[in-house]
């Protein structure tokens, strides 16, 4: 049995080292590729890089057995667009093998130091959803920075127009001018729209990165302002103060319910950290609870679903719509 736990964790780390070299290793880019092909001279790698990209041969063979495992199911392209939404520079299996990688090196390694398959179960389980909660933690942020931009933004094209730019041009000087994550999102936009892709589309391309509801405001009055016509300088400038308002009364929310939400993560987490504890550290007294046909089978079931319940109803409670 050691031998293949031993084995098992070879193997992990051997994932774990051609993951972290694929995911953080050199990259040729589409414009690296360019300049050398038409570059006034040759353009040569260093000799780090060059040994690099060989050895990079075993982590692309990985990459494309997922990437050829993945292609085509449904999920693949929503990963890739909450990818795009935390700005993680990974590709859908990139992402995989990482998940994959959090799952089985940790808990393997807690399971033959502590002599227990139990923690195998409970580490394997945590590091599951590792990646996935540190993924949804880049985009909660991202988004709040991108929306305590955005009046400013949203501001700076209506003085733009007025100036007598065009709104192509507008949205240009953003993506110089403003910090992300507003500027690259708008630099992204104008590429898009110097690629061939129409302006309402790029967009509604945007409002799909970002999801969030006052870019969503912006978008749908410059959509209508182009089918009807109008001053969309005077329509601008009304959203910036809408916007404005609204991020103001949503931090005050924010702040005044945040006593209640710490509340409620402690006491959603405690029933499963004390859960998990004991089933590290004393996993009979822990089985005794969900033994078939036991005394106590109903007792965790109950348990889990009255912490699903709370968790729910306190997220009902502070979560106020402005």
């Amino acid at each position: 049995m050691a031998m293949f736990l031993s084995m098992g964790i070879a193997g992990a780390l051997l994932i774990l080292f051609i993951g972290l070299e694929r995911t953080f290793g050199y990259r040729a880019t589409a414009l690296d590729e360019r300049l050398q092909r038409y570059g006034a001279r040759r353009a040569t790698l260093e000799d780090d890089v060059a040994m690099g990209l060989q050895g990079s041969a075993a982590a692309n063979a990985l990459t494309g057995t997922v990437s050829r495992a993945i292609a085509g199911r449904s999920f693949t392209e929503n990963l890739r667009t909450e990818l795009a939404r935390a700005d993680m520079t990974i590709r859908p299996e990139e992402f995989l093998i990482i998940q994959g990688l959090t799952t089985v090196v940790p808990a393997l390694i807690v399971a033959i130091a502590l002599s227990n398959p139990f923690a195998f179960v409970v580490l394997a389980i945590v590091g599951y959803f590792a990646p996935t909660m540190y993924m949804k933690r880049k985009q909660g942020a991202r988004l709040r920075k991108f929306a305590s931009q955005l009046p400013d933004t949203v501001a700076l094209m209506a003085n733009t127009l007025r100036s007598g730019m065009s709104l192509l041009q507008a949205m240009e000087m953003i993506s110089r001018e403003a910090e992300g994550p507003t500027g690259p999102e708008y630099a992204r936009v104008v590429r898009e729209i110097g690629l061939g892709i129409g302006p309402e589309e790029a967009l509604l391309h945007l409002v799909r990165r970002l999801r969030s509801d006052d870019l969503d405001l912006m978008v749908t009055a410059i959509l209508v302002q182009h089918e009807v016509g109008g001053n969309l300088a005077r329509i601008l400038d009304t959203i910036a103060h809408t916007i404005r308002e609204r991020v103001k009364l949503k931090g005050e929310i924010r702040a005044i319910t945040a006593q209640q939400r710490i509340a409620g993560y402690m006491l959603s987490g405690l029933p499963v950290a004390v859960g998990a504890m004991l089933m590290v550290v004393n996993p009979k007294y822990e089985l005794s609870f969900i033994t078939p046909m036991g005394p106590w089978t109903l007792l965790p079931i109950i348990a889990i679903g009255g912490i699903i319940t709370g968790t729910m109803v306190m997220n009902k409670i502070v979560a106020i719509e402005v």
